[in-house]
């Protein structure tokens, strides 16, 4: 009886609260409705200029390819390279595709049989990339020399028709539907994590907890008082994500939703913990925000929602071993896209768990109550 009147009391401070109520409602719409637009490592709009010393009509359909991709941005054609690297310095281009004088020739040649021109002979087309974003300097040189070595070589289109690649999962290569999920965590982190935590620190600063540690009211009472309802939004708040999810990009559940909602509770049981762990040791609510935000973000970071985590470094990837947000981003990753099951996910769930676990008690062993 008691706890149900403590969740009560909860949820009154909550309604009663004037921003809470705003931000359960605008933060799954914001994440589900702006971040899947913005958050998108597909590189486009590569903004490109061309210094075309062949004058030809082969090295005009060249330019003429370029300009009717819609990965680039035709800047137009420069008089000669100087021009086109201060355009790269002023930051008004990304690449420079330089065409010499001879390019028509060596295309024609390869179009008649003819062996191409030796490396030691001058070069025919000079790719230069802005490589201060390596992953946009990369890819554009690279979409640059596809386009390059299909026109020089036209043949090769009938060697890459016999050829037939097969998707066995997200067909259409829609990288929302890869990011979606891993947004779950996003939301799971400050419905369960944050705002427990606050909520906590809260009463500290304002002394209503000492009131509460002079009662009768058993410390597990009071712990699940504060957790329970925020992981009651937590959920609500998911299904809230996964219905504008279906809604807005079409994008469904491939698995099970019921292995949706036992990895959402069991990242839900991670940060509540954590939140409270943190509250214990904090003093101010300030102090409280700076250490959560410290360890969230170091979890984001290493946790694979962005970058694939193989890529990391050895000593980077050691965390993740510990990292809860990337167990919980594989497996609800594996359920969403690949329709996982049970024997699919056992690995992350179990690790997730045990974290989960020892997560709750260090923060219920921290908790001391004064009675």
């Amino acid at each position: 009886m008691t706890l149900r009147y403590l969740i009560q009391k909860e949820f009154l401070q909550i309604r009663r609260n004037a921003f809470l109520p705003r931000l359960i409602l605008l933060f799954p719409v914001v994440i589900m409705c702006v971040m899947p637009w913005v958050m998108n490592q597909e590189v486009k709009n590569i903004v490109v200029d061309v210094v075309d010393n062949d004058r030809t009509t082969l090295s005009q359909q060249l330019v003429h390819s370029i300009e009717s991709s819609n990965y680039f941005i035709f800047n137009g054609q420069k008089a000669t390279y100087r021009d086109a690297l201060a355009e790269i310095e002023k930051g008004r281009a990304d690449v420079v595709l330089v065409i010499s004088n001879g390019y028509g020739r060596m295309v024609e040649a390869a179009a008649n049989g003819y062996a191409l021109p030796s490396k030691g002979e001058d070069m025919k087309l000079l790719i230069a990339a802005n490589a201060v974003n390596g992953m946009k300097g990369s890819i554009g040189s690279s979409y640059l020399t596809q386009i390059a070595v299909s026109h020089v070589q036209p043949n090769m289109v009938s060697i890459q028709s016999a050829i037939s690649t097969l998707f066995l999962y997200n067909k259409n290569q829609n990288y929302k539907l890869f990011m979606i999920p891993a947004l779950l965590a996003i939301v799971m982190m400050l419905m369960t994590g944050f705002l427990p935590a606050l909520n906590i620190v809260g009463e500290k600063e304002t002394g209503t907890i000492e009131q509460i540690n002079v009662t009768p009211v058993s410390k597990w009472s009071f712990i699940f008082a504060k957790l329970i309802p925020y992981w009651l939004i937590a959920l609500f708040v998911v299904t809230v994500c996964l219905l504008l999810a279906w809604g807005i990009y079409g994008i469904t559940c491939q698995g099970s939703l019921l292995w949706v909602y036992v990895l959402a509770m069991l990242l839900a049981l991670f940060f509540s913990s954590f939140g409270l762990l943190v509250s214990n040791y904090s003093d101010t609510m300030q102090q409280a925000i700076f250490v959560m935000w410290f360890f969230v973000v170091c979890l984001l970071l290493l946790s694979g929602l962005f970058t694939p985590t193989h890529s990391m470094p050895s000593w980077a990837y050691a965390t993740t071993y510990v990292n809860p947000m990337h167990y919980f981003i594989d497996a609800i990753r594996t359920v969403f896209v690949r329709g996982g099951d049970f024997h699919s996910i056992a690995h992350q769930l179990f690790a997730l768990m045990g974290i989960a676990v020892f997560m709750a008690c260090w923060a219920v062993m921290s908790y001391k109550k004064n009675s």
